[in-house]
Parts: C-alpha cells; structure tokens; sequence
C-alpha cells in the first residue's frame, strides 16, 4: 500500500501541468492520441469485451503486472484475459488520473469487481507505452496480496494461465 501511495503522490507531481493552473491546454495532440488508445483499452475492460482487449495490444505485446512474470505477445494475452474474464461478473476501472510523461502515458485508478460472486476493489498505477493505435507495453503497479483478498482468493487465481 505504501508503493502505492508513493507512486499515486508522484503522479500527482508529475502529471499536473505547469500551465495548468492557468487554464492552459498542455497536452500535445500525439499525447492526446495516446490517450485516447489507453481510454479505449478501459473502455474495452468496463465492457467486457476481452477481445478487443487483446486486440488493442501490439502483436508482441506485453502486460507486466510487476509482481509476476510478464505476459507476451497476443497469444499469451488471450489465454491470461480470457482466464481472468472467466471469473468477472461485472469490473469497472475507474480513472482517478491520467497523463503523459515523456511519452508514456500514466493512469492512476481504482478497480472494482465483482469476481466470482465476490466484491472488491484495488487502487492500482499503471504505465504504458504506446505505439501508433496499440498497447506496446502495460505494467501495473498494485499491491498482489491486496487483490487477492478483494477477489475472496487465498491463492493466485492465474498461476496457471502464465
């Protein structure tokens, strides 16, 4: 929790722009348009939708939840979402921050779930790179003991997908 707290301080620091305060727009249109490509991957999580989810990651692909081993690549993706999804009845990432920092796009959220039959939620940072309309890279920054205590788990729900 402490990692997360330090991180979501950080955030702050670093996404609130210089001109900000005085009403000005900071975010060039190529920030923008990364922007855009990491709303639409929220979007295809609150939806459910775990294909476009895959889809909106590069061929090679990475999802880093950092305490585990990355996920590689499309075909890798589609098993380890497709097995999370499984177990979500409803999620939603609720966006507390986002921004661009050197040409990385930085989300500050909340999760909440409802995983097989169990209620919970999960502040999380996440860090992507992105290339042209897709995900190159997503590393997500959380607490794993944390999680799993939201999902009603006593063990790691995806040890086999990986």
């Amino acid at each position: 929790m402490r990692l997360f707290k330090l991180c979501s301080a950080l955030l702050l620091v670093f996404l609130t722009p210089v001109g900000a305060m005085a009403g000005e727009k900071s975010a060039t249109a190529d920030d923008q348009a990364k922007i855009d490509v990491v709303n639409n991957m929220i979007d295809a999580w609150n939806t459910e939708d775990w294909d476009r989810v895959v889809d909106l990651f590069t061929e090679d692909g990475v999802l880093h939840s950092v305490m585990v081993e990355p996920v590689v690549g499309r075909e890798a993706l589609a098993a380890r979402i497709g097995h999370i999804g499984e177990g979500i009845e409803s999620i939603t990432l609720n966006i507390k921050h986002i921004g661009v920092i050197d040409g990385t796009v930085f989300i500050e959220r909340v999760d909440e779930f409802v995983y097989k039959g169990h209620a919970g939620s999960v502040p999380v940072v996440g860090v992507l790179e992105v290339e042209g309309d897709r995900i190159k890279e997503w590393q997500e920054y959380y607490d794993r003991q944390e999680l799993l205590e939201a999902m009603g788990l006593s063990s790691d729900f995806d040890s086999d997908a990986r």
